[in-house]
């Protein structure tokens, strides 16, 4: 279960204000990344906040509104859009939603906790924590206002492109989700540079050498 020893240690090195960075959705095949940052009281306790893929989805709900009506925890939510993943990649366009999360804050940290590696779009003092979402109260806190945000971006996305079921898989690669594709095709939510989108969109390649022969001989193909 997640502490705050990680933002207890940041302190103690002369930390004054302390952040929790964590995203969701790097995975799926359609919608944003969504990144958030939160700033908890030094002396925060939670019960059953944890990793949000720990949790159910009642949970989250639950937390996430205990979370964002807290007037002494400051946060924010930043995000990149499918273009831009597209445009660069999910790495990058992560890594700047997390710090499009960080802009958004009303505190500025000058400490911030990440889950998993180093954010290279961060400039302010970091600590890289891997499986940081189960480990810090302040990224678990990140993990579930990134993941209850991008639930309900996928939720309005589903009224628009309902053939897909992004309001169960929430764009994940289930096969409900890629028997959908191979029938309908990708949707402008989809992203494109994803293998599986990728290959939906592949003009079907013939080998020639492939053909079986026939009893009378070897195919004949017309030119």
């Amino acid at each position: 279960m997640p502490t705050l020893r990680y933002e207890k240690k940041a302190y103690d090195n002369g930390a004054s204000i302390v952040a929790g960075i964590d995203e969701a959705g790097r995975g799926p095949l359609a919608g944003p990344v969504v990144a958030a940052a939160a700033i908890l009281p030094r002396e925060f306790r939670h019960k059953t906040l944890n990793d949000s893929k720990q949790l159910t989805a009642l949970q989250r709900d639950e937390i996430y509104a205990e979370l964002t009506a807290n007037s002494s925890i400051v946060w924010a939510v930043g995000l990149s859009s499918v273009e831009i993943i597209e445009q660069y990649n999910i790495l990058r366009a992560t890594e700047r939603a997390m710090y499009v999360a960080l802009l958004g804050l009303s505190v500025k940290p000058d400490h911030v906790l990440v889950d998993g590696h180093r954010c290279r779009a961060i400039l302010t003092k970091q600590t890289s924590i891997i499986k940081g979402d189960a480990k810090s109260f302040s990224i678990a806190a990140a993990s579930v206002i990134a993941k209850v945000t991008r639930d309900r971006i996928m939720l309005e996305l589903d009224k628009e492109y309902p053939q897909y079921g992004f309001a169960v898989h929430k764009g994940y690669g289930t096969p409900d989700h890629l028997a959908a594709i191979e029938e309908f095709g990708p949707c402008p939510i989809h992203r494109r540079t994803f293998a599986p989108i990728r290959n939906a969109l592949a003009p079907v390649q013939m080998d020639l050498f492939s053909l079986e022969p026939t009893a009378a001989g070897p195919a004949q193909v017309e030119a």
